[in-house]
């Protein structure tokens, strides 16, 4: 026992106090304190932390550190159970050998047969480069299971330290990807591969930081200043997410009232659908005590992706931001929330929808850059849903943006709208020009005879009750009465069920 206390005790240490030192000397914590913030206390149980690698050549044979420079186990987040590995940079700069591949087999394998969610913790210099094609061999092994994982458990990627070439293709096969900002990088070429292929000269966060990939690339949904912020974060996220695709997110006891009325809302939206407003003020308003976690906050600011709870009820809200492109739909919207859709989908959480979207961006960049199949995507991730669906028209519902945002015609459960909603094909100063346009060519005074028409196709076409009279929407609303509407929908629709089609899979657009 004194033997195997002593191992431990050089396992549990790390290489040198020196190697902490250089660590702790970064603005970075050790792998170890990285699990003890993740997890509840004392709940970490370790796999194989005496693991060593067998690797000899270019001086591997004398150095063999306990756990190969990663440490895997579960724990739990709230009681709940998680895997987790972390690479620990101390040790081979946490980069993957053969050993150190195998033991995050070993638990992403148990993740998947547990049913529980996994987490990594990445700090690692890529492939062991002294071990050759059998590091690179690591990696297939770990996007395999990824993809095996992919709808059946969550899968959290926190970036903490560096992650280039290969290894960065784990992170983008997950759920959700965290980072935090000037001390984590992902990128596939480094600034030194970059500048000698083609000339440009950058550094590493320029390149693939946690800024780059939260607002430009969209690679990272979560970017903080500190890591103790990101994995409380994860934390707050995890709890959120059911255990795994068989399941419901955990429900929470709620005191915000069901039938609390928002009549804050009543001013919140203008009704002049010309005029923005915040979109994040409406949510706050609605969920429970104003609590809600946005995905991708800072990319494709034009449509807001977030989890929050109704009643206790965790759901996926997807919603226009008339403050930002007046919440029209492009490329980037699109995709951010079709991939959206597809995770709350995969993982039982029901879809409220908030429209306030006057069509799709126009433009020769959008469409030479496949508006068609990148709208398509988020067309195709709805029509595929199958858990409960409610969309709500709060203002602007035109076009094919408007059919695309969860409408009544493809297959939403219930859709209500406000006494300020526009459901048609275009806006009327549009369709006016268009079917008018002769009338309006001819007349003496063209502007009057505009204005005439304008006002004559709204009042045709464009009234708050002409869809619902149609039968296109369930109920005109309060929007003081919103929260309520939403909780007791949701509650009837708990026990939906729905089959799709029996096929291998589909064939999404790309």
């Amino acid at each position: 026992m004194a033997g195997l206390r002593e191992i431990r005790a050089r396992a549990l240490a790390g290489p040198s106090e020196k190697a902490t030192e250089a660590q702790h000397a970064k603005g970075k914590l050790t792998a170890r304190e990285r699990i003890e913030l993740l997890l509840d206390a004392g709940s970490f149980q370790e796999v194989e932390q005496l693991r060593r690698h067998r690797a000899t050549g270019f001086g591997l044979e004398s150095k063999k550190p306990y756990t190969d420079g990663v440490i895997t186990g579960w724990g739990t987040v709230e009681g709940r159970t998680v895997f987790v590995y972390a690479h620990d940079f101390r040790i081979f700069g946490g980069s993957l050998g053969e050993a150190h591949a195998t033991k995050i087999h070993k638990i992403m394998d148990m993740a998947i047969a547990a049913g529980a969610p996994l987490v990594s913790l990445n700090d690692g210099a890529g492939a062991r480069i002294q071990e050759g094609v059998s590091a690179l061999a690591g990696y297939g092994g770990i996007f395999q299971r990824n993809t095996k994982a992919s709808g059946v458990i969550p899968q959290i990627s926190v970036m903490l330290g560096p992650c280039a070439g290969g290894a960065a293709y784990s992170p983008a096969l997950t759920d959700f990807v965290f980072m935090v900002r000037e001390t984590s990088q992902m990128f596939i070429t480094g600034p030194d591969v970059v500048k000698a292929v083609t000339g440009e000269e950058i550094t590493q966060n320029g390149l693939g930081g946690a800024d780059v990939h939260a607002e430009t690339s969209g690679v990272c949904h979560f970017a903080y200043t500190d890591e103790e912020t990101c994995l409380a974060e994860v934390r707050y996220l995890i709890s959120l997410l059911p255990q795994n695709n068989r399941e419901n997110p955990p429900r929470v006891e709620c005191t915000d009232p069901v039938d609390r009325r928002s009549d804050a809302l009543l001013d919140l939206v203008p009704a002049d659908g010309k005029r923005p407003y915040d979109m994040a003020k409406l949510i706050e308003e609605i969920v429970d005590d104003g609590e809600y976690l946005e995905v991708h906050e800072r990319w494709a600011r034009n449509i807001i992706c977030a989890l929050a709870r109704l009643d206790g009820q965790v759901a996926g809200i997807i919603a226009n931001q008339p403050r930002t492109l007046a919440g029209v739909l492009d490329i980037e919207a699109s995709e951010k929330a079709a991939r959206f859709v597809q995770m709350c989908d995969a993982f039982n959480i029901p879809l409220v929808t908030l429209l306030d979207v006057p069509g799709f961006l126009p433009g020769v960049g959008q469409e030479h850059g496949g508006i068609i199949r990148h709208g398509a995507k988020l067309l195709y991730a709805y029509c595929n849903a199958t858990v409960p669906r409610i969309s709500l028209i709060l203002r602007k519902a035109y076009g094919g943006a408007y059919i695309v945002m969860d409408s009544q015609s493809i297959g939403a459960d219930l859709t209500f709208a406000w006494p300020t909603n526009e459901i048609a094909v275009m806006g009327a100063e549009g369709a006016a020009n268009v079917i008018f346009r002769r009338q309006i060519a001819e007349a003496e005074d063209p502007e009057a005879m505009r204005d005439r028409m304008v006002k004559e196709y709204k009042s045709e076409l464009m009234h708050p009750y002409y869809a619902a009279e149609r039968g296109l929407v369930d109920d005109v609303i309060d929007p003081a009465e919103t929260r309520e509407v939403l909780i007791r929908s949701l509650a009837m629709l708990q026990s939906k069920h729905a089959d799709l089609p029996s096929r291998k899979h589909g064939n999404p657009p790309q």
